[in-house]
């Protein structure tokens, strides 16, 4: 059974979501503030997090941001009354998943909990040992070689590589690693994300001119992509 922590500070529709939820056969968790959501998820093995952003204690966006920078990937769908697309924004590069503006229907719900599984169902885990091309990465060890050679990358750097990797085929923000890795409370920009991507693709790539595994798509996005050789 799918395990669901629902994260809202009104009585009322929290005892709302709960009823719709468990009536789809969900086991639910429930929380009523930030730092008990972040508690919660800690101690527990959980499917999906549906979050409201306005809590006490600690706001939505602090905990999606601390959670992924723990490591923690649980798909996050955020709640909210606020409709600007900044919003919006800011979610999706703290690591949500998906995001809806209060109200909405139970249809609507029941549909995005149901995506937000499958895809959660249907994502790549990363072995210790991992290869592409003529690179291997022993995430264990945290040692990379490449050609049999030993590879030295800094720890933002292996750390933007596995993020990378994690995401593979997904496109993604320089924002958002900057969010994920440095934290929202750095001085850093994306400057910094991009001089650490120059670099891993100079280390990895056979080819700098032509990468064929950290591509850029555009200004401020890249994709990892594993070739089949």
């Amino acid at each position: 059974m799918k395990r669901i922590l629902i994260v809202e500070d009104d009585p009322a529709v929290l005892r709302g979501l709960e009823a719709a939820i468990l009536g789809e056969e969900y086991d639910v968790l429930l929380a009523t503030d930030g730092e008990k959501c972040h508690k919660i998820v800690k101690e527990e093995q959980l499917d999906l997090i549906i979050l409201d952003i306005m809590l006490p204690k600690k706001h939505g966006f602090d905990v999606c941001r601390d959670l992924r920078r723990e490591g923690i990937h649980t798909p996050i769908l955020i709640l909210s009354t606020k409709k600007e697309e900044i919003d919006k924004i800011l979610g999706i590069n703290f690591g949500s998943y998906d995001y809806m503006t209060k109200p909405f229907s139970v249809q609507e719900l029941y549909a995005r909990i149901k995506s937000l599984l499958r895809k959660s169902t249907k994502s790549k885990s990363i072995t210790d040992d991992y290869y592409f091309g003529n690179v291997h990465i022993d995430f264990k060890k945290k040692e990379i070689t490449k050609d049999i050679q030993g590879v030295k990358l800094s720890e933002k750097e292996f750390k933007v590589l596995e993020y990378l990797i994690q995401h593979e085929e997904e496109i993604v923000l320089s924002e958002s690693i900057l969010h994920d890795i440095w934290g929202f409370e750095s001085f850093c920009t994306t400057t910094i994300v991009n001089n650490c991507i120059r670099s891993l693709i100079h280390k990895l790539e056979a080819d700098c001119n032509k990468p064929r595994y950290i591509i850029k798509n555009c200004a401020g996005s890249y994709k990892f992509i594993k070739q089949t050789e």
